[in-house]
């Protein structure tokens, strides 16, 4: 079974197909297939957006569609970015000046608490979906520490390991994360859709 992944992030694609290979399930990047499905992320939450990605790529590929819409959430800024994580402080930022931006903007603050969310929703040709959340607690470092992952890992440490995502290796990441914790999720569903179609 082929999956279309809702992204052009291939590190994304490495997450959602580690997981994913074990239904024997291929996962595929829209560009793979030649497709260039823009959506507009006009939802007020990660779970409207992700249905919002996976419905227009499911129409425009004719294959199941799964995409994933995630971002960091901090107190102390009243939830921001959140679902504006990935375009916080406009388009001419790359993930290092907005995770910058975001220590500006907590310069001060007393509370550094945060959580990552992950919304994963998969849209079937057949109109069918499957929607799975996952959170992840930790704060928001004083600088940037490791060379992994991407967006605002270098920021997001997690108390209980002492690390930002940055520090962890892929497997360590995967175990903990907010997408992880998703993908956990959405791989019980999956797994009861199928057996339920079979």
């Amino acid at each position: 079974m082929k999956f279309v992944l809702a992204s052009q992030n291939r590190h994304k694609l490495e997450e959602m197909q580690a997981i994913l290979s074990a239904h024997g399930v291929e996962v595929v990047l829209q560009a793979d297939l030649g497709l260039h499905v823009d959506v507009e992320e006009t939802g007020e939450t990660f779970a409207a957006n992700a249905m919002l990605k996976a419905r227009a790529v499911m129409e425009a590929s004719g294959l199941p569609a799964i995409a994933d819409d995630s971002g960091v959430c901090v107190d102390a800024l009243n939830g921001a970015p959140g679902v504006y994580s990935a375009r916080y402080g406009g388009p001419e930022l790359d993930d290092a000046g907005r995770y910058r931006l975001l220590l500006a903007n907590l310069r001060g603050a007393t509370s550094r608490t945060a959580h990552f969310t992950s919304c994963i929703a998969c849209v079937f040709p057949s109109g069918d979906t499957i929607e799975a959340e996952g959170i992840c607690p930790g704060t928001i470092a004083f600088a940037p520490q490791g060379t992994g992952g991407f967006g605002y890992d270098p920021v997001f440490f997690l108390p209980e390991l002492r690390k930002t995502y940055a520090q962890l290796t892929p497997d360590e990441k995967a175990a903990v994360s907010h997408r992880g914790k998703a993908l956990e999720v959405f791989d019980k569903k999956l797994r009861e859709y199928l057996k339920g179609k079979n």
